[in-house]
This record gives C-alpha cells, sequence and structure tokens, in this order.
C-alpha cells in the first residue's frame, strides 16, 4: 500500500463537489473539473499545462504551484511527452515508455486524483484514456534535519525528526537497515486527512498491538487539524491520570530502540515527533543516552534520576507535614532554622510553600515561552532575583525557598516533559494531603498514586511492568545491564 492510498471507505477522506472516472474524460473535461474543484477563478495556485505530442495529440498536465518539483516535471514528463508520439498509448504505456519519473500510478477517480494533486503530485490526462497517470513531484520546501532540542544529549547522535513523514521514515530506516521494517501507511481523519506512517518491524511487534492502534487511529474523527499532540490525546484511553500513556519522543535512535524492543511508532505528517506505544512508567525515566555510558555510570545516573524524581514529588509535602504536625520528629537545631527563617514571615508555611511552587512554574514557563538565551537568563536570573528579594521582603523563608528549589531541580532530573509535567501534579496533590492530615495524609495520596498506576495500562501493557505484575529477572530493573550479555534486557 503506498503512501497516498487508502484504507476502507474512501469517501471519508476526500469529498469533491463531485466525483466521476477517469475514463473516457478528455483533457477539457478534466480541466473544467479542476477549476471547479480548485476555485481557480480566486486561486491561481492551480497549474493547468496543456502539452502537444509529437504527433500532435493534447494531454493536460495538473499541478498545485509550489507544491510540485517543476524543474523535475519539466524534465521528465514534459519533454519526453512533446518529443514521443502517445497516440492510442495507454495510461501503462505513459509509465513504462514515456515519461520517466521513478514513482507514478493509475487512478481511476478524479476526485482522488484532486486529492494527490493537492498534496503536491502531478496528474496527466489523454484523450480516450481509461485512467490518468498521477506522478510523485512533491519538491515542496522543508526545514532540514537539525540537532534535537528537548532531548539533547552529551553522547550519541544528535539528528532529529522533522515535519516531512517521508524524511522521518527514510531516518528510521538509516537506524535500522532491516529488510522486516515496515512502514505501514494511514490515513487519519481530521479537518483535512492527514497521512501518517504505522512503522513496526514484522514478526517482533505483536499482531495484537498493531491492530488495537489501527482501530484507535481509524475511529479519530474531528474538525480540528491533525498534529501529533492531538493524535496522541485522541488515540489513548480517556484519564484524568497526568502521566502520558504514549511516549513523544523527536530523535529517531529513541524510537528505534523502541521497535527493536517491539513497539510500534505512530508518525505524523506535519510533525516532529514520533509516537512510541506502549510504554511504562521506567520507560519514560530513561534516556537516550544511557546505552551510550558503560553500565556502572549509565547504573548511577539513572539511580540519580530516579532519586529527583522521588525528591520532586515527596519532599515539599514531607517537609511541610512535619512543619505542621511532626516538628517533634525534628531536631532542635532544624526546628530552630526553621522557626528563625519565618520571623516577619505573615503568611502560613502551606500558603508560602504552595506560592513559591507556583511562581517556580511561572518562571519556567516564562524561559520557555522566550525563545534562545534570553529565556535561559530570564529562568536563572529571574529566579535569583525574585528568591533574594522575596527574602528581603520578608515574603518567604530560605528553608522553604532551598526545599522548593531542590524540588525544581529534582523535577528537570526527569527525561520527559510531559512526565515533567505530571510529576509537578503528584507534588502540589501532596503539599494539599500533606496539609490536611500531615505524614498519614502523604502516605494516603501515595498509595492511591501507586494503586492507580498499577491499575493502568498503555495498550494493554501494564504501565508499571517489570515491578507490576512482577517479573523473574537478574537484576533491579533501574540497573542497567551489560549491552550484548545475556543479562541485557530491551527497553530496560
Amino acid at each position: 500500500m503506498t503512501l497516498f492510498e487508502q484504507r476502507g471507505d474512501e469517501s471519508m477522506l476526500f469529498k469533491p463537489k463531485k466525483s466521476a472516472s477517469c475514463g473516457g474524460l478528455s483533457p477539457g473535461n478534466a480541466e473544467r473539473f479542476l477549476r471547479e474543484e480548485f476555485n481557480s477563478e480566486k486561486n491561481p495556485d492551480l497549474i493547468l499545462r496543456r502539452i502537444v505530442s509529437a504527433d500532435g495529440v493534447v494531454a493536460l498536465l495538473a499541478f498545485v504551484n509550489g507544491m510540485a518539483d517543476e524543474r523535475k516535471l519539466d524534465e521528465f514528463v514534459i519533454r519526453p511527452l512533446e518529443r514521443g508520439t502517445i497516440r492510442g498509448s495507454a495510461p501503462e504505456e505513459m509509465i513504462t515508455r514515456i515519461t520517466q519519473i521513478a514513482e507514478a500510478r493509475l487512478v481511476t477517480d478524479i476526485g482522488k486524483a484532486a486529492r494527490l494533486i493537492a498534496e503536491g503530485m502531478s496528474a496527466l490526462f489523454t484523450e480516450g484514456a481509461n485512467a490518468c497517470v498521477v506522478f510523485e513531484t512533491r519538491g515542496f520546501e522543508k526545514r532540514a534535519v537539525g540537532e534535537a532540542v528537548n532531548e539533547s544529549v552529551v553522547l550519541g547522535p544528535k539528528e532529529s525528526f522533522t515535519e516531512s513523514l517521508r524524511t522521518n521514515i527514510t531516518l528510521l530506516r538509516r537506524v535500522m537497515k532491516n529488510p522486516a521494517l515496515t512502514a505501514e501507511m494511514l490515513e487519519i481523519n481530521g479537518a483535512e486527512p492527514t497521512p501518517a506512517a504505522l512503522v513496526y518491524i514484522n514478526g517482533r511487534t505483536k499482531g495484537s498491538l498493531l491492530e488495537e492502534i489501527r482501530g484507535r487511529v481509524a475511529s479519530v474523527d474531528t474538525d480540528t487539524l491533525i498534529t501529533s499532540g492531538i493524535v496522541e490525546q485522541l488515540i489513548e484511553d480517556a484519564s484524568l491520570l497526568p502521566l502520558p500513556r504514549i511516549l513523544s519522543t523527536e530523535r529517531p535512535d529513541r524510537a528505534a530502540s523502541h521497535i527493536l524492543g517491539g513497539s510500534a511508532v505512530l508518525i505524523v505528517d506535519g510533525s516532529p515527533f514520533a509516537l512510541v506505544m506502549p510504554v511504562t512508567l521506567f520507560s519514560l525515566m530513561d534516556s537516550p543516552e544511557d546505552v551510550y555510558l558503560r553500565p556502572p555510570l549509565g547504573s548511577v545516573l539513572r539511580v540519580v534520576r530516579y532519586i529527583g524524581a522521588l525528591v520532586c514529588v515527596l519532599m515539599p509535602g514531607y517537609f511541610l507535614a512535619l512543619a505542621l504536625y511532626h516538628q517533634g520528629m525534628l531536631t532542635t537545631e532544624v526546628l530552630s532554622t526553621v522557626i528563625a527563617s519565618r520571623q516577619m514571615v505573615f503568611e502560613p508555611i502551606a500558603a508560602e510553600m504552595i506560592i513559591l511552587l507556583l511562581i517556580f512554574q511561572l518562571i519556567r514557563e516564562a524561559g520557555l515561552r522566550i525563545p534562545g538565551p534570553i529565556g535561559q537568563a530570564i529562568g536563572i536570573i529571574g529566579g535569583l532575583i525574585m528568591g533574594q528579594a522575596a527574602v528581603a521582603a520578608h515574603l518567604a523563608s530560605t528553608v522553604v525557598l532551598i526545599i522548593v528549589a531542590a524540588s525544581g531541580l529534582g523535577n528537570f532530573c526527569i527525561p520527559d516533559y510531559s512526565a515533567q509535567l505530571a510529576a509537578s501534579y503528584f507534588r502540589m496533590a501532596a503539599v494539599i494531603a500533606a496539609c490536611l492530615a500531615g505524614l498519614l495524609g502523604v502516605t494516603a495520596a501515595l498509595v492511591f498514586a501507586v494503586s492507580v498506576l498499577a491499575d493502568t495500562e498503555s495498550f494493554g501493557k501494564p504501565y508499571l511492568a517489570p515491578l507490576s505484575p512482577r517479573r523473574s529477572r537478574r537484576r533491579p530493573f533501574i540497573i542497567r545491564g551489560r549491552i550484548g550479555g545475556a543479562s541485557y534486557e530491551k527497553g530496560a
């Protein structure tokens, strides 16, 4: 199945004003249909070029200006037609004997041909033919392959996905030179039908997983413009759980490693992110450069990463529970330091903690939204200035400020951006639970969160696997195994 062939009912993908067979259509009739379909009176982008062959036969070449490669059309379609004899030639002969485009096919429905023309291909209509010839001549401008921004690493490849579907598939094929690597082409129903590719290794990825993904993609029906972020929300299970059940990555090497582990990857045309399914909580905590480090170093970094995540989620709530309800668990020195730092601070410590956490999120969002080095300067200098000014003005205490800063550093240890935001959600829930019931509230919130995660699945795979359900392993799942050895496990 080629990129633009459709699964199921084609009428769901493209709805022209009217549909007719190309068979028996003269170039004049095709021209009238396309002019009406593309509203050419007000839309000059449709190019209709009449070509006269050497034996006097008139043909019509249709394409959209800026979407098709005009140099390729001129050299491999127009000139061969003008020099050749096409009287009585079947459309198949146009492909095999006359024109010189590598990828071409026959289309018997002019509505489908109009949709392909809008996507950057070109169509050739000849007198008396029972089909029109559609050429792969897309040549619109696209962003070059650049360096990964959101998932930058010290070691490993630097290239990232782009907005071009074909380029993204090629990037995966460059990493995995496997004949069994399959890029199954799908269409996603949105405001405009959007091409997508389901990439997997035939025989390694479970058929039940592929069927579930195909079914969920086919069920998408929305009036919004399709992007990978929208597709991710529409095909994952509806839940209030903030953690993602689909991994969104911009790195071809990371997507390839999951494909080799039996996962499937969905790439949407126009989006520089690939959607990996299924995923677990622990795969969200893996960094792309873990495999480029020796096992001891990679294991240390993973342990530090998990400690940072726990500090992010639990430290503010734990400290607040001790300060409000369990002062006896603090030493005299620590309690004196907390009391001294809160002198002249007028708001309650719980309100102070919540306000500082919100301010931290404000500074973070401001740093992200302002591009380039200016955003980094605002994040660092703004935080320092506001923190120092808040302490000097007795709006915040130094101890709470340090707790919030440590929690923020732990949040940045989480590799996945969506997981970082979800950790902030859990952190605020732990703070509220600490305000209501101290350590008992924090413990109850933690048990409830773990219970919900244990009951969650990502496309049929338990979200806490391999921790729950428990599997027999030779080593803890956080410790990185030796690559190529018996102890190494894919996706761990």
